[in-house]
This record gives structure tokens, sequence and C-alpha cells, in this order.
């Protein structure tokens, strides 16, 4: 287990579920990624890239709810600005991508 935190350090990571509304090739990212646009409702459209190639195909991705920290200061990877951290469980080298079970409100807090 890495590092304990407080109850109040959690409470200031803001988990957002949103809808995948745009994917497309990264073929700059150093491993393979893709360039992920994300509705968040409210909270406007936010950009991230995803090392996920390897369970999603770009048509699998479209209009899948995800989940993300959309608080994180914006980071430059190559050419691209990503505004979002989408989350998935790692297994192995796969990532498998953290979603609701049923849809709701893209925005929706995530705690």
């Amino acid at each position: 287990m890495n590092n304990t935190i407080t109850f109040e350090d959690f409470t200031k990571v803001d988990l957002r579920v949103g809808t995948i509304i745009e994917v497309n090739d990264f073929p700059e990212a150093r491993q393979p990624a893709y360039q992920l646009t994300i509705d968040f409702g409210d909270l406007g459209i936010k950009k991230s890239s995803a090392q996920i190639t390897s369970l999603y195909s770009k048509e699998a991705l479209l209009n899948k709810q995800i989940v993300a920290i959309v608080n994180f200061p914006k980071k430059q990877i190559a050419k691209f600005m990503s505004e979002c951290l989408v989350l998935g469980a790692v297994n192995g080298k796969d990532v498998v991508l953290l979603n609701p079970e049923n849809r709701v409100k893209n925005g929706t807090p995530v705690s």
C-alpha cells in the first residue's frame, strides 16, 4: 500500500463521470494511445490521452462513459494538451477503464 492520506486529501480530488465524444489515434505518443475528447456536462469538454489501445477500439470507446480526475493541472504530451486523467485498473500491460454501471448525467461527481 502507498502512503496513507487523510479524508481531507481525498476530498481535494475531483472525480467526475464523462462521455467520450471523440477518439483519435495518437501516433506521437511514446506508448500506443488514443486522444480522447470527453463531455463532462456543465464542466465542459476536456481532452485526455489514454494508453488503452490494447483493449478498446475507437468505435467501442465512442459514447462510453468513464471516470476521470478533472482537477489536475494540464499536462503537455507531445503536441497534445491533456486536461484530465481517465481512470482505469491496471491489469498487467492492459488498462481496464472505470465506468458507472448505469448511465448517469455527464459531470456527475464520484465519491
